[in-house]
């Protein structure tokens, strides 16, 4: 118990560290929460429902993890997605758009978030931390999850929020 505890302080002082507690706590969901959300609240928060799962992001700029000589600047993003439903759902795939200040777009389609498709049932929540790297200091993310409700398997997509990275330090920022 000692070494979560010691994993916690870690965590609420850098998102890398974080990253490895939700690792080592899968089993443990409120403890993950705790610390995920004891860091995401001191950010901008984007929020969007969608067939009664709400879906909400918070970004982190990554001053310690971005280039020194400005070519790559690193965001952690820290995602809670609530199901309001009355149906179990799992989540099938994902999609990201990611657009740069200079209009460069990357996009990620795979299956799951952080190599699971997790089963969310009615009233709980799921949540993961993951990252993506730029080479300008400010851009947008925006994307779309598939979803099955587990009753019937219907499928269906819930929208992602936009969500804005911006360089704190900079102030000239595009998003």
């Amino acid at each position: 118990m000692q070494i979560i505890e010691d994993l916690r302080i870690l965590a609420q002082k850098d998102v890398i560290k974080i990253f490895k507690m939700t690792a080592l706590s899968k089993s443990n969901r409120p403890l993950e929460e705790e610390v995920i959300f004891s860091q995401g609240l001191a950010n901008k928060s984007y929020s969007v429902s969608t067939e009664n799962i709400h879906v909400t992001v918070w970004p982190e700029f990554l001053d310690s993890k971005s280039s020194m000589i400005g070519d790559l600047f690193v965001w952690a993003y820290h995602v809670r997605i609530d199901n309001g439903g009355t149906d179990s759902v799992q989540l099938l795939s994902r999609y990201w758009r990611i657009i740069d200040e200079k209009g460069i777009v990357q996009e990620v389609n795979g299956e799951g978030v952080v190599g699971e498709q997790p089963v969310i049932a009615s009233g709980s929540a799921y949540q993961y931390s993951s990252g993506v790297h730029l080479r300008y200091p400010s851009g947008i993310m925006m994307g779309k999850y598939s979803m099955k409700k587990i009753t019937d398997s219907d499928a269906f997509e819930v929208t992602i929020p936009n969500f804005s990275l911006d360089v704190p330090s900079i102030k000239n920022v595009v998003n």
